[in-house]
């Protein structure tokens, strides 16, 4: 499988970083970090990108100001996409079409060629807007995953409450896992 993992500029960037760090390493990955992600790398958790995948051999990190890398282009298949976290300001470019990142460029190639995406918005509380362009994108076929606890599978620690939401969009992206508790 081939996987685009973009990092928009929404606190909890340290979730996506938490996420491609369990991928299995038979899995391709393509990664972008926003401008904004990468502040909020520093500022949230003092890391910087260089230091983080340094061991990986799976992952192709990109810029997102790299308009002309291979995932922006349809004939480049890729067969999934998560935007994770995803800033309001990304869903709202995602919702109107605009393509003026490598982010957006990867989200509008994938969404035209009916390809899997995933969009985790990490805002709070959300406003109509963000609500409506949810609903736009989510009748469009992007799938809707915010990162949401579900209180069945007994966390006890933040590693349990991430392990649980990761568990998650793994399930949806259909890469098998043990990382919580499932229900009975």
């Amino acid at each position: 499988m081939r996987l685009t993992v973009a990092i928009s500029g929404a606190s909890g960037v340290n979730l996506a970083i938490k996420f491609i760090k369990l991928i299995p390493k038979d899995i391709e990955l393509f990664v972008v970090f926003s401008k904004s992600s990468k502040k909020a790398l520093k500022l949230e958790n003092n890391i910087k990108i260089k230091d983080i995948f340094k061991d990986f051999s799976n992952i192709s990190i990109f810029k997102d100001k790299s308009i002309g890398a291979s995932i922006a282009s349809g004939s480049f298949k890729v067969d999934k996409m998560i935007i994770l976290p995803c800033s309001s300001n990304t869903l709202a470019k995602c919702a109107s079409g605009i393509a003026d990142t490598l982010i957006t460029r990867a989200f509008s190639v994938m969404l035209k060629e009916k390809r899997e995406i995933i969009i985790a918005p990490r805002e709070l509380p959300l406003n109509t807007i963000m609500l409506e362009n949810m609903l736009k994108l989510s009748n469009l076929g992007v799938t809707i995953a915010p990162p949401i606890l579900g209180y069945y599978s007994s966390q006890q620690s933040l590693e349990d409450m991430e392990n649980f939401i990761i568990g998650k969009w793994f399930d949806l992206l259909k890469i098998d896992n043990n990382l919580y508790k499932r229900w009975k």
